[in-house]
This record gives structure tokens, sequence and C-alpha cells, in this order.
């Protein structure tokens, strides 16, 4: 099995650096690497000698990494089309752990797998960031519903007959494309044993943004659009209580100056949420100690707020706009009533 792995970029030349580094030092290194430079204002870095590295650049740029994976499958030869971001540096032995995985499983037609818990930036906000990542894909249903593209591979002939990714599409393409592969019967497995080390520098304000315009917003519009509810990753169950819990402990607060006891309903909402996320809170004290805990507590309370007032804004707006869109198809052609 021949694998083809494909890297846009867009000024990002240090992580690429990276990549590349982890690509030569492979275990099972690939035949081929593509590398989609998307307008990038920085030259790119020189890739090692040992690694068969094909760089296409589009004109104009940026025009999305979605496009740049699809353009980079015009050229890719591997049975095996393995995505890695340029922000993650491999493990020596992820892309023999695919290669195994596909060859041995021949009725998956793509996996994907995890961050690890030693992301590459210190940062605090990063390192919860990255490793809430990795907890949410180390403990997802391993026959999963979706793709990722930051670390995933996808036989090269599904992905063909599947057209690639839907670049018109105002969604989440990877796992718009992973959708589209489940609804046609495909199987789609999660490895969180195939890793690799995020290097992204998260700021509040940049994860904040990222969670809601580019994770919540284009995700509810799938949901709403597909009308499923898939429990996997950070949709499953206790995610979605926990986040009406939370918002039951803000209504709480609010009615407290005039109803005391409502304090009391808070505490009993957040001590449930805590309970629930028990497992991810004792996993980052482990990984940064008691105080690193609780400021993760406090950036999973937070996200629980503004990812589920997104999801409710954005799915009934966009019920909206479905209801009022066949309305008005019913008023110009009454014989559709």
């Amino acid at each position: 099995m021949s694998l083809s792995v494909i890297i846009p970029i867009y000024n990002d030349s240090a992580n690429l650096a990276r990549c590349y580094q982890a690509l030569a030092a492979s275990s099972r290194r690939p035949e081929q690497v593509i590398v989609v430079d998307d307008g990038s204002s920085e030259p790119l870095p020189a890739p090692p000698p040992t690694l068969n590295v094909k760089v296409l650049r589009l004109e104009p740029g940026p025009q999305g990494s979605y496009v740049a994976r699809n353009r980079a499958l015009r050229d890719a030869t591997g049975d095996l089309i393995v995505f890695v971001d340029a922000d993650v540096t491999v493990h020596a032995d992820a892309l023999e752990r695919m290669e195994r995985l596909m060859a041995e499983s021949p009725e998956v037609a793509a996996v994907f797998g995890s961050y690890d818990d030693a992301p590459g930036d210190g940062l605090w906000i990063s390192r919860y960031k990255n490793l809430a990542h990795h907890y949410v894909h180390q403990h997802g249903r391993r026959e999963a519903g979706t793709f990722w593209t930051g670390l995933g591979a996808i036989r090269r002939d599904v992905l063909l007959a599947m057209g690639g990714f839907d670049t018109s599409a105002s969604t989440l393409r990877d796992i718009e494309l992973g959708m589209r592969m489940r609804r046609a019967g495909l199987s789609i497995r999660l490895a969180p044993e195939i890793q690799g080390s995020h290097n992204k520098r998260w700021t509040l304000g940049r994860m904040i943004r990222s969670d809601v315009l580019d994770r919540a917003v284009p995700w509810t519009r799938l949901i709403v659009q597909n009308r499923q509810l898939s429990p996997d990753l950070n949709l499953d169950r206790s995610s979605r209580a926990s986040s009406v819990l939370t918002w039951v402990a803000v209504a709480m607060l609010l009615l407290a100056p005039w109803q005391p006891l409502a304090l009391l309903g808070a505490g009993a909402a957040l001590m449930s949420v805590l309970v629930m996320h028990r497992d991810l809170y004792a996993f980052m004290c482990r990984q940064g100690g008691i105080l690193f805990a609780l400021g993760s507590a406090g950036l999973h309370l937070l996200y629980l707020l503004y990812s589920s007032a997104t999801f409710g804004l954005v799915a009934a707006y966009t019920l909206w706009t479905q209801k009022r869109a066949t309305s008005d198809s019913k008023d110009a052609d009454p014989s559709l009533s």
C-alpha cells in the first residue's frame, strides 16, 4: 500500500519545517508528499532530501485549505491519502499504524487519529486547548461518524468516488465529508493510538473565535441540514447535559439577589457538571497540577456556555430561514401547498 501525504500551508513555515522532519523520521516514510502553498507571503522551508516532496502553489491565494487539499488530490498517486496539518508533527509510528490498520481492515474507508498529550506550545491556553482535543479523541467512539484532516487518511478510490471535499459549503468540510461517507454506508475509524503533536499557539480570543466561527457555527448548520445529532466526540450526551446545567447555574446566579436559595441550585448544577467531567479535570490535573486543572475547569465551563449558546442561536436561525424559504416557495407556486 503506497502513501501520499497532503499538507496545505499558509504562512506557517516554521511549523512546516517541523512537520517535514517528523515525516522524515517516520518508521514508515510516505512514497509522496504534496505541499500546497495557499499563497503564502513567506518562503517555504526546504524539505529533507529523504522525502519525495512536490510543492504546488495556488494563485491567487489564499483560497482555503480544502481547496488546497482537493488540488493536491489531482497529483496524488498513493493508495492511501494521508492528510496532515502543517502545524502537526506526527509520531514516528503514526503512518505505520495507519497503513497497518487499513491493510488489516479492508472494510474501513478512512481513519483518523489524535493530538498527543505533549503539545508543542507551552502557554497555558495552548496546553488546555490541545489537551482537551486529545482527551476528546482518546474517549471518542471508535466507529466514528465524522472525519478529521488534522491527522487522518482515506483510501484514494473512496475519496475520488466521493468527489473530494465540498468547498462550496460553508461548513466543516472534513466533517461534512465524513457524514457523506457514513450516509453512503462507509466505515470511518477513530484510532487514538495514531498521534501527532500540535504546535499551534492559542490565545483566549483566538480559541473562542475558532470554537464559535470555525466549529460551532458550521457544525450546527451541518446538524440542522442533515437532521442528525451524532453522539460523536464533544457532542456526546454528557456534553449536551452539562451545557444545559451550566446555563441553569448562570440563571440561578442571576436570580440569587432576589432568591438567595437559588445559590444552592447554582452550586448543585455546577457540582453536577464537575462530577460529569471529573475524568477530564483529573486528566488536566495529572498534566499540569491543581492550578492548571482549576483554570482548565473554568475554561471548560466557559466553552460549554458559548458553544451551546452558538448552537441554539444558529440552529434557530437556520430553521427559521429554511421555514421561510419553504413558505416563499409555496407562495410562488400554490401547487406545492
